[in-house]
């Protein structure tokens, strides 16, 4: 009598054989149709009578060539240093445009100087011609702009002005400042109301310094200037600093 072996022990290739029947048929590649052509769509990726189960077209893979001329598009490197060397030129544009640059200011002369004898004082009113230059590519706006006199190392005459025009772009501008000067010294009150020396020149320190704001970014710049005035006598004829 023969005992039958257990199913455990069947050919390995039998298994294999029942593993493939349970999934769908992908056709024949001579034309002849299948048991299950009419749940199947026509393969769109061989140019056979191949079939592939119905609702699995989204599994599809694309195969290329490895000698396709779309793996290897020309003048590749060109294009990545054309895009570079732009990049490069506009961001060196943008710095050189918006790189911060100085804003300077020049005192040109002494317009006029007008002189007011007191007892007890002598009343100078100086003005001043200054240049004031924006060397940026960008207007800058004039918060404040303060000048001191001295005389000696001592405060005579302070003026703050606010209302300044704007300073255009890459442009000049003058403006003209009016300092007044109150002498309560008693040695330049003698000297400026004496008669001798015919020469009564006094030299006069001004501190300026000037508030302003551009491209979002506010700075102060300073400057000491030095002056001859005549306090002996009124004159309107300009001379330089």
């Amino acid at each position: 009598m023969v005992t039958p072996r257990p199913t455990e022990d069947l050919d390995p290739l039998s298994e294999k054989v029942k593993t493939l029947k349970s999934f769908p048929p992908y056709g024949t590649m001579n034309g002849a149709s299948s048991p299950s052509s009419s749940s199947s769509d026509t393969c769109p990726t061989c140019r056979g009578t191949g079939r592939i189960p119905r609702g699995h077209q989204d599994q599809l893979v694309a195969v290329i060539a490895c000698n396709d001329v779309r793996l290897k598009p020309r003048r590749t490197k060109l294009y990545v240093c054309v895009s570079m060397a732009l990049c490069l030129f506009l961001c060196g544009l943008i710095l050189f445009f918006l790189f911060p640059r100085s804003v300077t200011i020049t005192p040109v002369s002494v317009l006029s100087v007008m002189v007011y004898y007191t007892p007890n004082k002598v009343q100078m009113e100086v003005t001043n011609l200054i240049n004031v230059t924006n060397e940026n590519y960008a207007q800058v706006q004039i918060k404040q702009f303060n000048i001191q006199g001295l005389v000696f190392r001592a405060v005579v005459g302070n003026t703050m002005m606010t209302n300044m025009t704007a300073l255009k772009s890459r442009s000049q501008t003058s403006y003209i400042i009016k300092l007044s000067l109150p002498i309560t010294d008693e040695s330049l009150i003698w000297l400026c109301k004496s008669s001798t020396p015919k020469t009564k020149t006094i030299f006069l320190e001004l501190q300026m310094t000037m508030d302003i704001s551009f491209l979002s970014h506010t700075e102060q710049i300073s400057l000491d200037s030095f002056e001859y005035i005549d306090c002996g006598k009124n004159s309107t004829i300009p001379h330089p600093v």
